[in-house]
């Protein structure tokens, strides 16, 4: 008897809080400030001791899931593009990632407008472009990211963010990827 009032309950609780949940999607796009950091890149044709960063983009879909009123879930789908600018005495090249890249931030209210933003993201790369292969690149890395999110009106949204992996970026040099992303997006 028990366990039957405890599922009545749950059941009736995990009703209210799906009925509750509004879900709402949308697209997004902007700038990625990206940089690599670690160790000292090695190749057949020198050393590179410097990493500049490189201006890129990134944009996809997105979605926000309210859970509560001060609280909700941002799963995303994007395209962005991250890596770096080596330089050494001789000469320098410009290593750019693509990766598809599936951010799941949480996102607490700080007001009716700003929201402060956390979480894990996950990064398949899909394409490498640069002027020599120097070494291979991992096809999978792991992230966080932080950032401050604005809603500008009901639909229409800005975010800043800060995404530092947590895995190499690449095989056989200890580099990791970061990047400060500036978005803008609406949502329907």
């Amino acid at each position: 008897m028990k366990t039957k009032i405890l599922i009545t309950a749950l059941l009736i609780g995990f009703t209210s809080i799906t009925q509750a949940q509004s879900i709402r999607l949308g697209i997004k796009g902007g700038i990625n400030y990206a940089n690599q950091n670690g160790t000292n890149i090695s190749t057949t044709f020198g050393d590179y001791q410097s990493a500049d960063a490189i201006t890129s983009y990134h944009a996809g879909l997105v979605a926000e899931i309210k859970l509560f009123e001060n609280l909700a879930i941002q799963p995303e789908l994007l395209y962005s593009t991250q890596g770096a600018t080596y330089k050494n005495a001789v000469e320098e090249f410009k290593n750019e990632l693509g990766y598809i890249s599936i951010p799941v931030v949480a996102k607490i209210y700080l007001s009716k407008s700003l929201s402060l933003e956390a979480g894990p993201q996950a990064s398949f790369l899909l394409s490498e472009r640069n002027k020599f292969d120097y070494k291979e690149s991992e096809t999978f890395e792991f992230a966080g990211v932080v950032g401050l999110g604005l809603k500008v009106t009901k639909n229409l949204f800005l975010q800043a963010r800060y995404g530092v992996g947590l895995t190499e970026a690449s095989k056989d040099a200890q580099t990791k990827n970061s990047t400060f992303q500036i978005s803008a997006g609406i949502l329907f």
